[in-house]
């Protein structure tokens, strides 16, 4: 009998290609989206339409944060290993509507741990995000890191979840893994997302809105790669260690619970100024470009220590930014026909 995974956020950009990953790895695939409107649900529809073509995958329209929902879903269907991607992501957004991310970031994930509490898994996989080392100045960021200062009220709840995960497997030796997203890229990716506003603007001769000045580095993580890492991260799970020096220098494992975080990034910042130039030679056109200041919330720089996912899984991100981006603008064209 095939293995069974519920993953949230299934119709999301990675949840979509996580997907994908997993049924064509032999698995059955149970898929939870809300279809929120943050962004073009038409694309969000497309992927789920894409999805059900495989017999091994349902899809259920709902959002996580209804009471009842995931409890009744985890009883019913009792998957082997969950994957919560679900949430309501973007950092500047959160400064307008942060109600949202109360909602679907905190609310949403309490009704998750309590679903899983009473309907124990394998392992417990949680989306987390680089936002969470927030104005930490040592670089690269290690998991082990202390990450105390949030710049965003996103970057603030991703944090909140992994202090609440681990609070579960510590009392309820539930086995949980979170992973650190660093600026994940690629086809069928969000339309909110600085590379997805840059390529649209670009083939219809707008000008794009280059922030600090172009002064920024970001770990642009390809999301084959991405995917790669957590579905060898799924057949991962981590164990309560009898003592604390049972953990290995550079483990995240907790001392007291099942419970660690992982990074997922390419381990290589690019500047901002040499991903718009991968851009223009992938479209064949020159960008006009608004320089601006920093955007509030945003951070000058982000880069992922990944010799732990190398150590747990032997695997290691290694899509340069050029093939990444030539593989995204290709799929804008075919995609919109342009």
């Amino acid at each position: 009998m095939a293995r069974k995974v519920l993953v949230t956020g299934s119709a999301g950009f990675i949840g979509y290609h996580l997907c994908e990953r997993l049924l064509h790895d032999g698995f059955e695939v149970i898929g939870i989206d809300a279809m929120s409107d943050y962004y073009d649900v038409s694309l969000k529809q497309r992927r789920h339409q894409m999805l059900l073509q495989n017999q091994g995958f349902t899809a259920i329209e709902a959002a996580i944060e209804t009471e009842g929902l995931l409890a009744d879903l985890m009883a019913r269907e009792t998957p082997d290993v969950v994957v919560h991607l679900a949430a309501q992501a973007g950092v500047r957004w959160s400064i307008e509507n942060p109600q949202a991310y109360l909602e679907a970031n905190l609310v949403g994930v309490y009704r998750l741990l309590e679903a899983v509490r009473a309907n124990p898994v394998e392992h417990l996989l949680m989306a987390s995000t680089s936002s969470v080392y927030g104005a930490n100045s040592k670089m690269p960021y290690r998991e082990t890191d202390k990450a105390d200062t949030q710049m965003s009220f996103y970057g603030a709840t991703k944090k909140a979840n992994e202090a609440m995960s681990h609070s579960y497997a510590h009392l309820y030796g539930l086995p949980v893994t979170m992973f650190r997203f660093f600026t994940v890229y690629g086809p069928w990716g969000r339309p909110d997302m600085a590379y997805f506003k840059f390529v649209r603007a670009i083939l219809e001769g707008e000008a794009i809105d280059v922030y600090n000045h172009g002064d920024m580095k970001r770990d642009f993580t390809y999301v084959t790669d991405l995917v790669e890492g957590i579905r060898l991260l799924i057949d991962t799970p981590p164990e309560r260690p009898e003592t604390p020096e049972e953990i290995a220098e550079g483990d995240s494992l907790s001392p007291v619970a099942p419970w660690r975080v992982v990074n997922i990034g390419n381990g290589s910042p690019v500047q901002l100024m040499d991903f718009i130039a991968a851009i223009e030679d992938a479209t064949g056109r020159s960008a006009q470009k608004n320089m601006m200041e920093m955007q509030p919330g945003d951070v000058p720089e982000t880069w992922a220590d990944a010799a732990l996912l190398k150590s747990l899984t032997g695997h290691a991100p290694k899509t340069d930014v050029r093939t990444g981006v030539k593989a995204f603008v290709d799929w804008y064209r075919d995609y919109y026909d342009v």
